[in-house]
């Protein structure tokens, strides 16, 4: 609710701002090298559908079905978008939106009035993506994940009506080191991972931004990212479960991952602008 106070102030500053800018010279308004804060809020989405998958001969094909010894499927009671609350229902917390922070270094050149740019920044979101598995054990089996930073270089390109105010539209890559973390009540077998991995991706949106100074100038920017990573495993191996174990059958060990590669966030930010 905080982030949304914010929100609201900066987007309705943004809009008050122009009739004050008008009293300037607004003849070199977004015209070259910038640095800005931009700070927001960041909103996961649950992503429906998504599911954990196995490879149960780890021959690098996902897909294959944990059984039991008596053939049945192991993990038949199903699987929730978010992180479990108990190992014996389908309950889920909802994926975690949170606050986002970032430094951006930019480089408009104004012609006439158009405006085209370049933009690089990097900073920190607290969106947590979840996914959850269920075992008729019964048992689950968490996968979370959130970006520990962020990187990203885009253009942007926009309008100027004649300065004090810039109405745009940006896109380009997108890279995060993401921090994946696993969790299950299951104490038998063993489970290791790769922890962090590399993420790449793009972001894509638009905003505006108002001139408050000759130097000094405000912004509402909406954007959405998404972001793509293949490599985070999750290796079960014996423990101190028997042969029997479902995770065992087919070759002594079974190789988890997140059926969506896929981490998605929108964001709506504000900006602070010291324009050189």
């Amino acid at each position: 609710m905080k982030n949304l106070s914010l929100l609201a102030v900066l987007a309705a500053s943004t809009f008050a701002f122009p009739a004050f800018a008008q009293d300037r010279d607004t003849s070199n308004d977004f015209n070259g090298p910038y640095i800005s804060i931009v700070g927001g809020g960041t909103l996961q989405g649950n992503d429906r559908g998504e599911t954990l998958v196995f490879d149960t001969n780890r021959d690098g094909t996902y897909g294959d079905t944990v059984t039991t010894v008596a053939g049945a499927d192991a993990f038949s009671p199903g699987f929730c978008n978010g992180a479990a609350t108990s190992a014996a229902n389908l309950g889920c917390r909802n994926d975690k939106d949170g606050p986002e922070y970032f430094a951006r270094l930019g480089y408009d050149k104004r012609m006439g009035n158009f405006v085209v740019g370049l933009v690089l920044e990097g900073g920190r979101s607290h969106a947590r993506d979840s996914v959850s598995a269920f075992s008729t054990t019964p048992a689950f089996y968490t996968m979370s994940r959130e970006a520990d930073y962020q990187a990203g270089a885009r253009l942007r390109a926009g309008y100027t009506p004649g300065g004090g105010a810039l109405f745009y539209v940006t896109g380009g890559g997108a890279y995060a080191k993401l921090d994946n973390r696993f969790t299950t009540n299951n104490a038998a077998n063993s489970f290791a991972d790769n922890g962090r991995t590399n993420a790449w991706g793009y972001a894509a949106g638009g905003g505006a931004e108002v001139m408050v100074t000759n130097n000094i100038a405000v912004g509402l920017e909406y954007l959405y990212t998404d972001l793509k990573d293949k490599d985070y495993v999750v290796n079960v191996g014996p423990g101190t479960a028997p042969a029997t174990n479902p995770f065992l059958l087919n070759g002594g060990g079974t190789d988890i991952q997140r059926s969506d590669p896929h981490f998605r966030t929108h964001s709506v930010r504000g900006t602070l602008s010291f324009r050189f």
